[in-house]
């Protein structure tokens, strides 16, 4: 079930998800919002809180740009560098971007489970949890391969 927000820009109806990931795509944190909030916003308020456990492993967020603004002053005020992540300005067209397909990549691995293809999650939260369900999927799947 969808919350019925929108987001003009996009199209999207129901709900945005957003991920923190390490280099190889495993996930920090995850939230789900309503697709009407703004991505540095939401990110601000409950992607990135201050986690104890985070400490020295955790020490630059790369975002594009639609993250900039309240989640950089954000970061700053917990210890933590922001990023960029975007083609040069001087550079026309596609451009693939290093780094920046991380995330990407995780959420094309996301997909591959059946619970999060279509959005069936009557809640913003089951819908958190079945990530991070799937995230420790993948995790012990490269642990022990099929």
């Amino acid at each position: 079930m969808s919350t019925g927000a929108t987001d003009g820009g996009k199209h999207v109806n129901g709900r945005k998800r957003q991920i923190a990931t390490e280099v190889e795509g495993r996930i920090f944190a995850c939230f789900v919002h309503a697709a009407n909030g703004h991505d540095g916003t939401a990110a601000a308020l409950g992607l990135l809180p201050k986690r104890p456990g985070w400490g020295p492993r955790l020490l630059t967020v790369l975002t594009d740009n639609g993250y900039r603004g309240g989640l950089t002053a954000h970061l700053q005020a917990l210890g933590l560098r922001h990023e960029l992540a975007s083609r040069p300005p001087s550079v026309r067209g596609f451009v693939p971007v290093a780094k920046r397909w991380v995330v990407e990549r995780t959420f094309a691995w996301l997909a591959c489970f059946r619970r999060l293809a279509v959005d069936y999650e009557f809640t913003p939260a089951s819908h958190q949890a079945w990530l991070l369900i799937a995230n420790s999927t993948m995790c012990l799947n490269r642990l022990h391969p099929v």
